[in-house]
């Protein structure tokens, strides 16, 4: 696990080394004025899609999620956020039609109570996920059903008021794969493992796990666990807040 530094990049301007990934934290409670401005962003089918949802706490944080990605997309590719257009794998994945240099850029974004994160990359699949730790959840069940054989024993070797972090940790590690490599849920759970351990360093064993880096991401939030997996072993993150006046 790192020590994730969140900070604002203090003017400079948001260059993509390929060497890097940069991993943004947003909080998706917005001023009305905020909102508004990022709702202005979304395209056609973005507002119909947040207009889908019946509660307003959840139809806000999607417009706030949509629109600070495409807020900071825009600050990467140097392009007005609105202009922005976006295409969709077979599986739904989302990537952007523009191009930031000769390096495509590649993101990714997970939300969670109120929380976001946001990744960045140039010319590499990633993948994050953050998720609220819910110690109510029958998370030994859905361990038996979803996890590898690996992952169950891990789990079970915690100490049971570390089980709950331990299960979402592993939640989150496994959810970054499969939104990296793109195939959803066509990837059987159970096909891979990860650790889960509070405290340790994460790992991926996969068939392809040379291929990949998995980062645990520690968010300074008390109740929230993030991780980011993405191609090669070559990169560094870079951690920010993102801020309405970046």
């Amino acid at each position: 696990m790192i020590d994730a530094i969140f900070r604002p990049p203090s003017g400079q301007p948001l260059d993509l080394l390929e060497t890097e990934i940069h991993v943004w934290k947003a909080a998706l409670s917005c001023e009305e004025s905020t909102l508004q401005r990022l709702e202005a962003m979304l395209s056609t089918d973005e507002l119909e899609r947040a207009n889908r949802f019946f509660a307003l706490r959840d139809r806000s944080n999607f417009v706030a999620a949509r629109g600070i990605l495409r807020d900071l997309l825009g600050k990467y590719s140097n392009r007005a956020p609105g202009e922005l257009e976006f295409s969709y794998s077979p599986k739904g994945k989302p990537s952007l039609r523009t191009e930031l240099q000769n390096a495509p850029i590649r993101f990714n974004i997970s939300h969670s109570h109120g929380l976001a994160l946001l990744a960045f990359a140039a010319n590499r699949e990633l993948g994050v996920d953050v998720e609220w730790i819910r110690p109510n959840v029958a998370f030994e069940e859905i361990a038996k059903r979803y996890f590898s054989p690996l992952e169950v024993t891990e789990l079970k070797s915690l100490d049971p008021a570390l089980r709950a972090v331990g299960f979402f940790q592993c939640w989150t590690r496994k959810e970054s794969y499969i939104k990296a490599k793109g195939e959803g849920l066509h990837i059987p759970l159970e096909s891979f493992s990860v650790t889960l351990t509070p405290g340790h360093a994460a790992e991926l064993n996969s068939a392809d796990s040379l291929q990949w880096k998995l980062q645990s991401i520690d968010l300074d939030e008390e109740g929230f666990v993030g991780a980011m997996v993405a191609e090669g072993k070559d990169w560094q993150p870079c951690f920010w807040n993102w801020s309405p006046d970046l």
